[in-house]
């Protein structure tokens, strides 16, 4: 009976791990939109983008609280070996005896007089009871409470981390403006390379189907050898194409998984099919209609932070010449106090720090800030112009390879109904082998053609997005 239920738990976890097996190797099917979530989520760049965001969050409150009330306690144990002792003197005798005078102690005789009887009589000064000015062993804590009043550079200084935390943020923008353009591309990559395989292996389908056909025409005596091996020829031309994107594939999967923040192991399938033809034409000419809006372009953002930072520089610079008020409270408390202790219990306070004079070093420094930030603000002037001329320049671009990959596509359609028109001509015995391997170069090679212009009208279309702040802008809604 026990032996009966050990196999049937044991049939039960084979089972239970080949269904987590299985379900890890699940394929996942991805569209651009999900793939694109799934980076901003994942992708290693994004992750530290944020990490860094939280970084400047906790800089600003650094920052902060810096001017807000600081309190410390400190504790010390001292020993003293011999403690030192205070004598406030003694009493005064009269003593028949003379007592040499000790200055140590200040004892001893004073004055002495003579009586009649020949006697002597001595006033002597007696020492007193030594007191001792602290203690042998003895342990001290000191509470302290500071509040600063007043700093320049703390007012400057709450200022930059404003700043400094928005351009975190707007870096953090730039990477993930960077990762959609990256993951798109990726995707748009493999859309083409799949594509291509299948009409590739379509082709080659034709040409087996072609091959078989001649070769039986060739036995009966009908062609010669040579249209035969000519064929062959082109079904290896084909075969070796696919298998340039069979390992083209795999290298762009890999890499999209990479983007993705995805196992090496994990299996995933495109979704989307390829955006072409009308779709790829219309989305494209309407990034014509775009107005460039330079204040969501997010390097332009970058360069007016980076032109605040260099006024606040300045104002920081300035502010040396302020001066710095503060406020402290301390409280001291012994475990053993002296019979004499000078130490105050609770002290109130103000410090005070005034700058007077450096031999002008704070007005090189308040120099350098005031150039540095009219090189900013050049800087801002020159992006600003490089903006707008690079707008132009990409809408035309995106024009160009539009109008380029409208006449490809036309070249490609007419070449693939040469070949077709060939092959049956082939069949017919009307063309020779030569002709039916010219077109079929021809169509390859247009077939290659169109589908690089269909990569690089994305490509010009995402960097366009990218400049426009597009694809942010709708990923935020």
């Amino acid at each position: 009976m026990f032996r009966k239920q050990k196999q049937t738990l044991l049939l039960v976890a084979l089972f239970l791990a080949g269904t987590v097996f299985a379900s890890a190797q699940e394929t996942v099917k991805l569209s651009l939109q999900d793939a694109v979530k799934l980076a901003l989520q994942n992708n290693t760049n994004i992750l530290n983008s944020d990490l860094d965001l939280k970084i400047a969050q906790k800089k600003v409150w650094e920052t902060v609280a810096s001017g807000l009330p600081q309190i410390s306690a400190t504790g010390a144990y001292q020993h003293i070996f011999k403690v030192p002792t205070l004598s406030f003197g003694g009493k005064t005798v009269l003593s028949s005896t003379e007592v040499p005078w000790d200055p140590t102690t200040q004892s001893g005789t004073l004055s002495s007089v003579k009586l009649l009887s020949g006697e002597s009589i001595f006033l002597n000064s007696e020492a007193g009871t030594p007191i001792e000015l602290g203690v042998k062993s003895n342990t001290t804590f000191n509470f302290s409470l500071s509040q600063l009043i007043f700093s320049g550079s703390y007012i400057v200084g709450l200022q930059a981390t404003k700043v400094y935390y928005g351009l975190t943020k707007q870096n953090a923008e730039k990477t993930k403006l960077d990762v959609i353009e990256t993951v798109t591309n990726t995707y748009n990559m493999i859309q083409l390379a799949e594509e291509s395989r299948k009409i590739l292996s379509q082709n080659l389908e034709n040409i087996n189907k072609t091959l078989y056909e001649i070769t039986e025409m060739n036995k009966q005596g009908f062609l010669e050898k040579t249209d035969v091996d000519q064929l062959e020829l082109t079904g290896n031309t084909v075969r070796n194409a696919m298998n340039q994107i069979d390992s083209n594939l795999d290298m762009a999967y890999r890499l999209l998984k990479i983007q993705l923040g995805m196992e090496d192991v994990a299996k995933v399938e495109l979704s989307d099919p390829l955006e072409s033809g009308e779709s790829l034409t219309a989305s494209s000419a309407q990034l014509f209609a775009e107005s460039f809006n330079i204040s969501q372009n997010v390097d332009f953002q970058l360069i007016q932070t980076s032109e605040k930072a260099a006024k606040l520089e300045l104002d920081l610079a300035r502010a040396s010449y302020l001066p710095t008020i503060s406020g402290f409270y301390q409280h001291t408390e012994k475990l053993k106090a002296p019979a004499f202790d000078f130490t105050p219990k609770d002290v109130v306070g103000v410090n005070l720090s005034m700058p007077i004079f450096s031999s002008g070093q704070r007005l090189s420094v308040v120099s350098q800030k005031r150039m540095a930030l009219e090189k900013a603000k050049n800087t801002r002037q020159y992006v600003s112009s490089s903006l707008e001329m690079q707008s132009a320049q990409y809408q035309n671009d995106l024009k160009l390879k539009l109008e380029k990959y409208q006449n490809q596509k036309k070249s490609k359609d007419l070449s693939d109904d040469i070949y077709q028109r060939t092959l049956e001509k082939y069949k017919q015995g009307v063309a020779s082998s030569m002709d039916l391997m010219n077109s079929q170069n021809q169509y390859l090679t247009n077939l290659t053609n169109y589908y690089q212009c269909i990569y690089d009208l994305q490509g010009s279309r995402s960097k366009l997005e990218k400049l426009f702040n597009i694809n942010s802008t709708a990923e935020n809604k």
